[in-house]
């Protein structure tokens, strides 16, 4: 990934994608004729994770028949896999992709589907009715959006840490004139000859050339930071 602020600007280089928050799973259940379907969907920061959460699944729900999956990972989507684990194909894993692939959060002023880093697994105990292709297709990419519906998300946001030196006397009031600017500020270092405070910013110029400007301003144009190199961040 480049370490230009400049290539943010463009699409291709998103600065900010949805993710589920980490450490949870979150889980739906439908039942359609007597056939139960329940939906786990998590997140994951690669492949080797999504198929770890798929096989726990599967071994945690040996009673049932099917045990479907999709994931998409990466800031591009780099990454997309499904399975139908035995339903015919196309009926499952494909239409579970997809309801990954669509969804836009309904706290999102906008229409954009970004969501990644998820993996869903749609456990299915069958109910002696079959409910053809198009049922099925409904009944797999229903549960994961059921499962989206409520799921923790938040947004993974691309970020450069501006490191500024300041003498030890003037850590506190400048870090705290930072954080009245509305800055993400980061533990500070304390060295031997002065003290260096973090801000986190989003990798974007317009943000990075504000937030300069901010540490310009409380530090009377003394202060000179130093751009890290990009990470990514969730944020809330």
């Amino acid at each position: 990934m480049s370490s230009d602020p400049l290539a943010a600007q463009s699409p291709a280089h998103p600065v900010s994608y949805t993710v589920p928050r980490a450490g949870t799973v979150h889980s739906a259940e439908l039942e359609i004729k007597k056939s139960r379907f329940l939906a786990l969907l998590t997140r994951v920061q690669d492949e080797d994770a999504a198929r770890a959460f798929i096989a726990r699944v599967t071994s945690e729900h040996r009673d049932a028949r099917h045990h479907c999956s999709a994931f998409l990972i990466g800031a591009h989507r780099e990454i997309g896999r499904s399975s139908d684990d035995g339903e015919p194909a196309g009926t499952a894993g494909v239409p579970m992709l997809q309801a990954l692939s669509s969804y836009v959060p309904q706290t999102r002023g906008d229409d954009a589907a970004d969501l990644s880093d998820a993996c869903a697994v749609v456990v299915r105990w069958f109910g002696g009715i079959k409910l053809g292709a198009g049922g099925l297709v409904r009944a797999y990419s229903g549960a994961v959006t059921e499962a989206l519906q409520d799921a923790p998300l938040v947004r993974r946001v691309r970020c450069r840490d501006l490191a500024l030196p300041v003498p030890h006397g003037d850590a506190g009031r400048v870090e705290a004139e930072i954080r009245a600017r509305d800055l993400t500020v980061l533990p500070t270092e304390y060295r031997a000859g002065h003290a260096v405070l973090h801000a986190l910013v989003p990798d974007l110029l317009s943000e990075l050339d504000a937030a300069r400007a901010v540490l310009a301003s409380v530090t009377s144009g003394h202060g000179e930071p130093t751009l890290g190199e990009p990470v990514w961040e969730d944020i809330p």
